[in-house]
């Protein structure tokens, strides 16, 4: 390590001590001051990990989480970055605060879209595991192809490593590349002779090789599934690892069949099957054992933010991360499926890591609520007034309607709420502001390194 990565840990470290032992923060801002002071750090700080970057649209936290669970219990030394906190800043940081205890540690790592190839330059992954692309954060992204793109490049500075990609998404089979591919997804045995389209607004669903509208077997959620072009052949890749049954959908449970394999999670939605089949085949080509998976997704511990249930006076708050249509539109099916009393809140921010373009909440099925069942709405955030109407539009009773600017507003609202349990659907700074308020009122008790 050179005299400036050196320093630069050191006073990283500092920062981290002071904010997370004072500040309930760090988990972004150590490594900011670190690679300010030495924009090489990470070639220091990665040396000899063995890395696994887990990348995409959606599910990236849930995905990195339950791989972490399942390394954990075959190997003593496992770097991760369990708050989300993805882009490189929140990556150094990471490794900053890694106390080694082994010559070859890994490191499970989500990594944003955008900074997968600043993190390739500096280290050489062993696995590259991929999720989804949707349209997200334009203002950053652009659209499904040029993200891709983004993730692309980083690849290509490691083209030794295994890439795991969800292969009901036909853009991961867009390119030809050298690396290994070891491809999930969901059966569609049953569906072999049936043919249909996606619904109508669905993005990526072009064939890469002629642009004929792509047509599928089946079809999980959006534009993922069994896919296959009429006019060219092309079609989905074998699969590797498949969800062969899903016997159980709630929102706080999931019960499910990989390869013939039984499990339970404690956590609802679709969606999270496919993280829970990423997580599956990540583990199952590093040699855990099906035991050691079942166990893994057996926790109850919620990950952070992702439909995580905190305990605010009699009230259950249940904090779901939204940030995209795709996304959306799967919580909302969750939600649908719950039985019980609950209220809504909806907090939407646009600063930079939200996505500045709140558009997107207009692609999305607010007219799918149950708004005679639900008796209040909460809605806040720095752009209360455009989800306040989305739901107005959606055809919500204005009458059920609260509004809350501050997230100190929100949080004194919540002992008010009618029923025991209350949704909050919160963008990425709300999310993080309101786990911080809740933090610093002794609700969440935070876990020290």
């Amino acid at each position: 390590m050179t005299l400036k990565s050196s320093f630069a840990t050191l006073t990283g470290k500092a920062s981290y001590f002071v904010l997370s032992n004072f500040f309930n923060g760090g988990s972004s801002y150590p490594g900011k001051i670190a690679y300010k002071i030495d924009p090489d750090i990470l070639g220091s700080l990665g040396k000899n990990y063995d890395l696994i970057i887990v990348t995409g649209t959606n599910g990236k936290t849930l995905t990195t989480s339950l791989i972490n669970k399942m390394l954990v219990q075959k190997y003593d030394d496992v770097l991760t970055n369990p708050t989300g906190s993805n882009m490189i800043q929140g990556i150094v940081t990471s490794f900053i605060t890694h106390r080694k205890k082994s010559d070859k540690p890994l490191a499970v790592l989500e990594v944003d879209e955008a900074n997968v190839e600043i993190i390739c330059r500096y280290i050489k992954p062993k696995y590259f595991v991929l999720t989804n692309i949707f349209r997200d954060q334009m203002d950053r992204y652009g659209e499904i192809y040029t993200t891709y793109q983004k993730i692309l490049n980083g690849i290509k500075l490691a083209p030794e490593a295994t890439i795991i990609a969800n292969g009901d998404a036909a853009i991961f089979s867009s390119k030809e590349l050298p690396n290994k591919i070891v491809y999930y997804g969901f059966s569609d045995k049953g569906f072999e002779n049936t043919d249909i389209k996606a619904p109508t607004n669905t993005d990526g669903v072009l064939c890469p090789k002629c642009n004929h509208i792509l047509h599928y077997h089946n079809i999980s959620y959006a534009n993922l599934g069994s896919y296959f072009c009429p006019n060219c052949g092309f079609e989905r890749n074998k699969l590797d690892y498949e969800v062969t049954d899903i016997s159980m959908l709630l929102p706080n449970k999931t019960k499910f069949e990989i390869d013939g394999n039984q499990f339970e999670m404690n956590i609802g939605g679709k969606y999270n099957v496919y993280n829970a089949l990423a997580a599956y085949a990540v583990a199952s080509e590093l040699g855990i054992s099906q035991k050691q998976i079942s166990k893994a997704f057996s926790y109850d511990e919620k990950v952070f933010g992702r439909q995580e249930t905190i305990r605010v006076g009699e009230k259950d708050v249940n904090i779901i991360l939204v940030k995209n249509p795709v996304g959306l539109n799967q919580v909302i099916e969750t939600i649908l499926s719950d039985d019980s009393d609950y209220s809504l809140a909806f907090l939407l921010n646009a600063n930079y890591a939200d996505g500045i373009d709140t558009s997107w909440i207009w692609d999305a099925n607010f007219e799918d609520f149950d708004y005679d069942k639900i008796p209040l709405v909460i809605t806040g955030g720095k752009r209360l007034k455009d989800v306040t109407y989305r739901f107005k539009i959606a055809g919500l009773d204005m009458n059920k309607n609260r509004q809350t600017v501050e997230i100190e507003d929100f949080v004194k609202e919540i002992p008010n709420v009618p029923t025991k349990k209350l949704y909050v659907l919160a963008t990425y700074t709300a999310m993080m502001s309101l786990r911080r308020t809740l933090s610093d009122q002794g609700y969440i008790k935070t876990k020290k390194k």
